[in-house]
């Protein structure tokens, strides 16, 4: 069966019932029963994104005094568009695109040795590390050609940047189109809670600038990166995080895209971790992207994390909640979403994992336009999370 028919076909079975949830076989489910110890595991830690900013940039020292503050000491800055005492940070937003493609266009994104120098030189004399690199995602929207094959030789070389100075995670988001939200609610206090709901002339909105893309043509894409990527980020050693799509499950044709984490972002996390069966291979998971793909999100979720934290595929993971689910959510804040992030924790405890767990999203507010307020109290909340579940263990 064909990829697009593959993919046709599981539409029509998730649109009639739950998506489907991974079981492992009897023998495989007693390998990674017996492998899986509950213990404390203090590796495991809360890590800042590059959306969190106090004073006049990412490398501030404002920036840098308040995520110490709270207790951070992992930070993961996009190279591209901060910059470390060599001027101004630069923005995307007048693309359309968020901070996902530089303002140059696609072909944009190598990473500055020097620059990366100059922010490691920084946080190490402040007492910070840098833990990852989030990456353009200008590689998704291009076609096959010398400008794609191009774009994967600076994808190449930003790997070998990245370990010249000590940073062993790339993280990088395919947007094929923009980040979608329609919407806001009122939140509790007088914050503002970001919202999507599926439009009913969804089928009318303008196809994304960079042209229609089908479902076949979107796994190419895939594949086609992981087979030249991921045998680089083994030699040196730096592991390649994806972020899907978000909102994931969007109906094939929205915008032109038939996107990769629809109609069931599961089977996607799956089917892409087998591309290249490394575990230099994996995830920037976000449990609040799952969620908006999900029906059940604690009965869906939860397997699999442990599938992927069983192979080593989770590399960080995005903490953000949400209300509702698939085509139909609200963000809000970490201790009041559908999905329990108890759980989820235990799993990365009992698993060994060793990444950063990491506020997305948080909302805004009036009194918190900044969202300091915000990523504080979700750094705290993350915090009192991994303490609670290490309590639970010797």
């Amino acid at each position: 069966m064909k990829r697009r028919d593959f993919g046709k076909a599981l539409f029509g079975a998730a649109a009639g019932s739950a998506l489907p949830i991974y079981s492992p076989s009897e023998p495989e489910a007693a390998r990674l029963s017996s492998a899986r110890m509950h213990r404390k595991n203090t590796k495991m830690h809360v890590s800042a994104d590059y959306h969190v900013i106090a004073g006049k940039d990412f490398f501030s020292k404002e920036n840098i005094d308040y995520n110490l503050r709270c207790g951070i000491t992992h930070i993961n800055p996009d190279p591209v568009m901060v910059s470390a005492g060599s001027g101004p940070p630069r923005s995307a937003a007048r693309t359309g695109w968020g901070d996902f493609i530089a303002p140059e266009g696609p072909e944009a994104g190598a990473f500055d040795l020097d620059a990366l120098n100059r922010m490691r030189d920084l946080c190490d004399t402040m007492g910070m590390t840098i833990e990852g690199l989030r990456m353009d995602s200008g590689y998704i929207v291009m076609k096959p050609g010398p400008e794609r094959d191009r774009k994967l030789d600076q994808v190449c070389e930003n790997i070998r940047k990245a370990r010249t100075v000590g940073v062993g995670l790339i993280s990088q988001h395919w947007t094929a189109i923009p980040i979608r939200r329609n919407g806001t609610e009122p939140g509790r206090g007088d914050s503002v809670y970001p919202t999507f709901k599926l439009e009913s002339n969804w089928k009318d909105l303008p196809v994304t600038p960079y042209g229609k893309v089908s479902y076949d043509e979107y796994w190419e894409r895939i594949e086609t990166f992981l087979h030249r990527v991921i045998p680089v980020c083994k030699e040196y050693d730096v592991n390649m995080a994806n972020h899907p799509y978000d909102p994931p499950g969007l109906p094939w044709g929205y915008e032109g895209v038939e996107n990769f984490d629809s109609p069931s972002i599961f089977d996607a996390y799956k089917r892409y971790a087998m591309i290249v069966d490394d575990p230099h291979n994996g995830f920037q998971m976000d449990v609040g992207v799952l969620a908006e793909g999900s029906t059940d999100p604690n009965r869906q979720i939860p397997p699999l994390v442990q599938w992927l934290a069983d192979r080593g595929r989770i590399h960080q993971i995005h903490m953000r909640a949400i209300h509702g689910g698939l085509n139909n959510f609200a963000e809000v804040y970490p201790d009041d979403g559908v999905l329990d992030f108890f759980p989820i924790i235990r799993i990365l405890r009992d698993s060994g994992f060793s990444g950063g767990i990491l506020p997305d999203h948080v909302p805004a507010s009036e009194g918190d336009p900044g969202k300091l307020q915000g990523y504080a109290f979700a750094y705290g909340y993350l915090k009192g999370l991994i303490n609670a579940a290490n309590a639970e263990v010797v």
